[in-house]
Parts: structure tokens; C-alpha cells; sequence
């Protein structure tokens, strides 16, 4: 149910082809591989029946409440529109500070899961060691918009990206394998029916305007919702685009949607569900965003230090 995305025009930067090329050597490192498929077996064994290690909610909040605090204000608003039982939490994306800030503001329970990008996840030592105690990620291996466009590049006559795009396409999953989007499909459905909650980004990457969705949305969403019975709760997040010191980072909560469970949901069951969910996040956005004024200290590495 979940999909990688899809190509798409970008402009291709120094930093960006630096991040490939680092993209390109975690694909390929056998660590971040491993480390992988041993979260998803984990969380798979779930399904069967076994208990699988996480820290508790209440410890991971705290900790993350306290580093995301003591750099940014935060604004929470509606919080309390965030049901006790099992629900997806749906959140347009902006910067991968984003589910930490979200697990850092929400109720502890339910326990709250996140799909993410694997090798954001597990590209560097110290966040595979955090991510290995705290757990709650379903690590999804995919390629990236900016893999994408090296190899777009690369055919359309960038001689100096022949060897980088030849790697991708040898070393990175493009994430449209059915067996492992199964095996993430059964983890979330049983996590959603064994009563702990997702925080799920529709949009399928980070968008790159505060205030506006990447459309279309992808469908995995609101077909989970569909299938588990359970309300989706759109939330908009506002300021984490654009990171530095003291900055102020909005969450905005909005009314759960609520949808009639349906085993096997169809087209029109699921479009109208996510016309529904993306009226709702628009919503919640400010509509003439604008950037606050004055000196952005810390700015190059709170934006990169999660990369």
C-alpha cells in the first residue's frame, strides 16, 4: 500500500548529488542493510504473536520533548482532538525533524509507530544505536526523487553522472517490491489491530513550500484507515521547512475522519476518503505563510543534521 516516489523535474545541486552519493553508500553497506531486515523481522514477528522490544512512550516523549524544546518554541494546537484509542495520524512533511517533533507532542497512548525512509533511518552510527533501543519505525527501503533525477540526467547526456546513476540502479531498492510492501502492510494492519496507533506523511516525501501539500497524496493512508476500522487525524505541521535557533514550530491538530471499515475498500470508497483527508490537512495550513525576519542562527546545521 505504500508507494515510492514517483520521477519528477528537480534541480539537481551539489548538495544534492553529495546526498546521493551518500544515499548510494548506505544502500549499499551491509550494516544498514542488516539492521533492516532485522527491524522488519521484529516487527513481522509481531504478527505471530511475540512481544517486540520498545522503549516505553512516556520515556521517548520526555527525551524528545526535552532536546526539541530546549531548541525550538513549539506550538501545539488541538492536542487534545487526538483520540485514546487506535487511530493514523496523518501529517503533511517538511523536514525529517518532523516525526520527532510529532512523537514528542502526542499522547503516549496509544503507542505510536512511524513508517520512515530506511536510509535516513540508518545512514549514520549513532541514530541505527537510538533507533535499535527505542523503536516504533517501519524502516521502508526506496529510491529518492533525487536518485531519480541522476538518472534522469545521466540518460539525458550528463556524462559526469553516468558512473553515480549506474550505482543506483545497481545498489538501490527502488521500494516497488511486492514481498517487502506486504510484509509492511501485515505490520501496520496488526499494529493498528492490536491497539497502538501510525503516524503516517501521505504526501510520500518532503514537500518543499510551507503551507502546501504535494499532491496528489498517495493512497496507503486512508486504505489502511479503510481496512482497520480506525479514524485517520490530520495534522499540519508549520515552520519545519526552514530550520534554526529558537525558531517557532506549529503542530496543529484537526478533527478525526472517520470512515466505515471495509475489508477490501474500492476506488470510489478510497478517493473519496482521500479527498476528505487532503481538504482536512489543507485546511489546517496557513495560507500566506511567511518567514520570520532576522538572523537564523544555527541554520546550515539544524537543516542537515538529520540528513
Amino acid at each position: 500500500m505504500i508507494s515510492s516516489d514517483q520521477p519528477e523535474n528537480i534541480t539537481l545541486t551539489d548538495a544534492g548529488i553529495k546526498r546521493v552519493q551518500e544515499g548510494v553508500a548506505a544502500a549499499g553497506d551491509r550494516s544498514v542493510r542488516e539492521i533492516i531486515a532485522k527491524t522488519l523481522a521484529g516487527l513481522e514477528a509481531r504478527h505471530e504473536g511475540q512481544i517486540e522490544p520498545r522503549v516505553n512512550a512516556g520515556i521517548r516523549r520526555f527525551v524528545l520533548r526535552s532536546l526539541i524544546h530546549a531548541i525550538f518554541r513549539v506550538r501545539v494546537e488541538n492536542i487534545e482532538k487526538i483520540p485514546p484509542t487506535p487511530a493514523i495520524l496523518a501529517a503533511n512533511h517538511l523536514h525529517h525533524i518532523d516525526p520527532l517533533l510529532l512523537l514528542a507532542e502526542i499522547p503516549t497512548q496509544p503507542h505510536y509507530y512511524i513508517v520512515g525512509d530506511a536510509r535516513t533511518l540508518y545512514n549514520k552510527w549513532w541514530k541505527r544505536f537510538i533507533l535499535g533501543f527505542a523503536g516504533g519505525v517501519i524502516p521502508l527501503a526506496r529510491i529518492w526523487k533525487e536518485e531519480v533525477a541522476v538518472i534522469q540526467a545521466a540518460k539525458a547526456g550528463r556524462q559526469d553522472l553516468a558512473q553515480l546513476a549506474q550505482a543506483i540502479e545497481e545498489t538501490v531498492p527502488t521500494g516497488g517490491d511486492i514481498q517487502t510492501l506486504r510484509q509492511i502492510d501485515r505490520i501496520v494492519l496488526k499494529i493498528l489491530a492490536t491497539g497502538d496507533g501510525m503516524i503516517l506523511f501521505p504526501e510520500g516525501r518532503l514537500g518543499s513550500n510551507e503551507g502546501q501539500l504535494h499532491l496528489p497524496l498517495k493512497r496507503g493512508t486512508v486504505i489502511y484507515a479503510l481496512r482497520a476500522g480506525v479514524p485517520i487525524v490530520p495534522i499540519a505541521l508549520i515552520g519545519t521547512h526552514d530550520l534554526y535557533w529558537r525558531k517557532e514550530l506549529t503542530l496543529r491538530v484537526g478533527e478525526p475522519l472517520n470512515f466505515d471499515q471495509t475489508t477490501r475498500p474500492n476506488r470510489k470508497e478510497v478517493d473519496m476518503a482521500l479527498e476528505k483527508l487532503q481538504a482536512a490537512i489543507l485546511a489546517l495550513l496557513p495560507t500566506n505563510y511567511q518567514e520570520p525576519p532576522g538572523t537564523k542562527l544555527l541554520r546550515h546545521f539544524l537543516n542537515h543534521m538529520l540528513w
